[in-house]
């Protein structure tokens, strides 16, 4: 026996229900156009509406043309929650909430995709204003919660305080931060809290914030000290909307130019077309622990998780992130090219430590002689290799001074061990 086609049209019974609610039957077979189905009952099947030709001309079909029109505004409309719901942006070819839509990066997907849904719980966005004028946004994380008080902090970047930025170049005028600006937390649950400024350090271009708001989950993130030059991670943060933007790439380091912190490592990608908008979002590892705070000073700069974790450190323990002033810059012997270092190498016997890039002047480094082309090998009998791992050092000592119970502003015995290479 065979069945029934239940998906052909059954001739008069369509007709008949169509005379009914004054539609054309090839309407009603092809769109289903006489329905009225709420654009948010997101359950429901989704039919693009489709009309013929010759029954789309207003004069001598409106009433099919105007049932027509009535069926594609819900299909649109449906459309526009199930895009603003899900994503599904078909036009486009890269959306910064998706992940990964190359296929070199389909066997790490599955792992990415839990790393992020991890750390975004610990991501919030912050938003400034001065005088009622509007300054920045960004985001930031949580680093503590007392549930008792149902008090927390957020660190995020100290541009959101930020009112002047005039150049890179610091030689001709610096950023400017007030700390009375207003600061709005937005929270995963879509409502806000006033965020209170407890401190902030120019430097490392960090702030921290006193959220106190009741009823609410807060989920404190984990740091992996451990990050590495080509190491796989993910830039997150949040737009607007609160909706995550998610970018992969890997870790670069680099020398920095005489305008860079010496801190700082970067976040390489293959978009370069791209503009972050994600200051003060976490970069991550696949394992969702954090392993940087994005700081845009710069070309996708980030304040490395070491860094943070030692900032964090001392600003629990003293109140504030002290700091060693050197009067030099330097840069990595290991971070030159690699001829340069072979060269280095044959010629003088160095191939690690940093050079001396810049001498301020009257600096007590000028004082001691030393000049640009130096090569600094040991730092306190330790050897260096990188800026950043001088800057963990200068962080350690500080850290020692403040131990012995010593006070701000007081100079600090280090010792330094220079071969003699100099004008390289």
């Amino acid at each position: 026996m065979t069945k029934p086609d239940r998906t052909r049209d059954d001739g008069p019974a369509t007709e008949r229900a169509a005379k009914k609610r004054s539609v054309d039957p090839d309407i009603v077979a092809s769109s289903h156009a006489d329905l009225v189905v709420s654009p948010y009952t997101l359950s429901s099947p989704l039919r693009k509406p489709y009309i013929r030709d010759e029954l789309a001309d207003p004069t001598a079909h409106p009433e099919i043309l105007a049932a027509f029109e009535q069926a594609k505004a819900q299909y649109e409309a449906k459309l526009g929650a199930l895009n603003d719901l899900c994503h599904f942006d078909y036009t486009s070819d890269w959306d910064p909430s998706s992940m990964f839509p190359g296929q070199q990066l389909l066997p790490i997907r599955d792992l990415a995709k839990a790393a992020v849904l991890l750390a975004a719980k610990s991501i919030v966005r912050l938003s400034s204003s001065l005088d009622g004028k509007a300054l920045t946004s960004c985001c930031g994380l949580w680093i503590d919660w007392n549930e008792k008080s149902k008090t927390g902090v957020v660190l995020t970047t100290a541009h959101i305080i930020r009112t002047r930025h005039p150049t890179a170049n610091h030689w001709k005028g610096r950023d400017e931060y007030n700390a009375e600006a207003s600061v709005i937390v937005h929270l995963r649950d879509g409502t806000t809290a006033e965020g209170r400024l407890l401190y902030h350090q120019e430097h490392y271009d960090l702030a921290f914030f006193e959220v106190n708001k009741a009823d609410i989950e807060v989920h404190l993130p984990s740091f992996n000290e451990t990050v590495h030059c080509g190491q796989e991670v993910i830039r997150v943060g949040r737009d607007g909307s609160m909706d995550l933007r998610i970018t992969n790439g890997r870790v670069e380091l680099l020398n920095p130019n005489k305008y860079e912190r010496h801190h700082y490592m970067y976040f390489y990608h293959e978009d370069h077309n791209y503009k972050c908008k994600d200051d003060g979002g976490s970069i991550i590892g696949l394992d969702g622990k954090v392993v940087g705070l994005v700081n845009n000073h710069f070309k996708d700069s980030f304040v490395p998780s070491s860094i943070l974790v030692k900032s964090i450190d001392l600003w629990r323990k003293f109140g504030c992130i002290p700091r060693l002033h050197l009067g030099m810059k330097f840069s990595s012997i290991k971070l030159l090219d690699t001829s340069h270092i072979e060269k280095m190498g044959r010629k003088y016997n160095i191939e690690e430590g940093l050079i001396v890039e810049e001498v301020s002047k009257e600096s007590h480094a000028e004082k001691q002689g030393i000049h640009i082309g130096d090569i600094v090998e040991c730092f306190n009998g330790e050897y260096i290799y990188t800026t950043i791992e001088l800057e963990k050092m200068l962080m350690d000592r500080c850290k020692d001074h403040f131990d012995e119970g010593n006070a701000m502003n007081a100079k600090i015995d280090i010792s330094w061990n220079l071969p003699g290479l100099q004008g390289c």
